[in-house]
């Protein structure tokens, strides 16, 4: 998108706001951000929050490089990892909370959610994964070999499936945001 989208507004508050406070609201109780080696901005945003900034130092890293780094820095009693986007901002906590509800009950699933029969974020992954997580290049290779783990989770939540990787894209999420004026 050629900007930092974690910093982009929504409304009265940026997209890494909006998605660390629907975590926390939800309950997730260790909260690691993941930043690049360029992300003082971010990572200075985020420290407004209770959470655990982390530096991936690779640059221009794919997605599985700031998991594992944003793995290793949990706390071994993590029991799961809520893998949660900024590219996906407007999720809402009672979305996340029931997730985290569902893996409760099912501690050995890799819980997706689901809306109008498209797969979307967050994905909770159970401890035991992470370990095996370095033997694939993407969270979908993840998903892939671990298919039989898989347990999709109809919500009506469609900001699951809402992604924030084009202008395009950003302007449809305003539109949805309380607050939204044209300026």
């Amino acid at each position: 998108m050629g900007q930092c989208k974690q910093l982009l507004p929504l409304g009265e508050r940026t997209a890494l706001a909006r998605n660390l406070e629907a975590l926390l609201a939800a309950g997730v109780g260790t909260v690691v951000v993941v930043v690049g080696p360029n992300g003082a901005a971010v990572a200075a945003a985020a420290r407004r929050y209770p959470v655990q900034v982390v530096v991936n130092p690779e640059t221009d890293s794919d997605m599985a490089a700031s998991l594992r780094v944003g793995f290793a820095a949990l706390p071994a009693t993590a029991a799961h990892v809520v893998v949660a986007l900024c590219d996906h901002p407007l999720v809402a906590a009672t979305t996340v909370a029931t997730l985290l509800a569902i893996q409760r009950q099912l501690p050995g699933a890799i819980v997706v959610p689901i809306c109008a029969g498209r797969r979307g974020h967050p994905v909770i992954l159970p401890r035991d994964l992470l370990a095996k997580i370095v033997h694939y290049p993407t969270l979908r290779d993840v998903l892939g070999a671990h298919v039989a783990a898989v347990h999709l989770v109809e919500v009506s939540d469609e900001a699951v499936v809402l992604d924030m990787d084009t202008p395009e894209d950003y302007a449809r999420l305003l539109q949805r945001c309380p607050g939204h004026s044209h300026i």
